[in-house]
């Protein structure tokens, strides 16, 4: 087993807590794992980007080379589209269609929408709707995470016990509303992938 994921977004949305639920479930399964993360100009705000690599082989390059993605994770549809490049041709991405704008050339939604929606294969959804409709909108990383669930070649209980080990010092409401919105987003995409 050998799988790459580039997970994008903006400081403060949790990019770097979905890389620790999926490190969590990876070492569940006894695989071995690389994370290298890239932060931007701000800690908020700016670009954070995190390469995470799994293998059943001990991995020696923590960075994905370009066109060499199995899978981009975007919680931010313009970065989705950055980082759409290091996407096999094969590979998924999955990306929320909210923006976070944060500069003022930030491109027209409806070009961004052409562009990701235009890949072969794409799950593209409303991540702060569906984490209110479960009651959970602090968790929309988690709502990211569940829809991305079902190309990670993981077992799902093991990234649901991830999200338990990563927020249980939060408390147990925490660990619930983050546990709705993984199982709400891996529902959602489900509508989406084609059988």
């Amino acid at each position: 087993m050998k799988l790459n994921i580039i997970l994008s977004g903006v400081g403060g949305q949790g990019i770097l807590s979905i890389a620790a639920v999926i490190g969590h479930a990876v070492l569940k399964e006894n695989l071995y794992v690389k994370q290298a993360e890239v932060h931007g100009m701000s800690q908020r705000g700016g670009d954070v980007q995190s390469n995470l690599r799994i293998s059943s082989e001990p991995i020696f390059s923590d960075l994905i080379s370009k066109g060499d993605a199995d899978i981009i994770i975007s919680l931010e549809p313009m970065e989705a589209l950055r980082y759409k490049h290091y996407l096999k041709p094969t590979g998924f991405l999955v990306t929320n269609t909210i923006p976070f704008v944060n500069i003022s050339t930030y491109p027209a939604m409806e070009q961004i929408n052409s562009e990701l929606g235009a890949m072969a294969n794409v799950v593209m959804l409303d991540l702060e709707s569906i984490a209110k409709d479960v009651n959970a909108a602090r968790a929309t990383n988690m709502v990211l995470l569940g829809a991305a669930s079902h190309f990670l070649n993981l077992e799902f209980e093991k990234i649901e016990q991830g999200v338990i080990e990563i927020f249980a010092r939060k408390g147990e409401s925490v660990v619930e509303s983050n546990l709705l919105a993984l199982r709400a987003g891996r529902e959602k995409a489900a509508e989406q992938i084609v059988k």
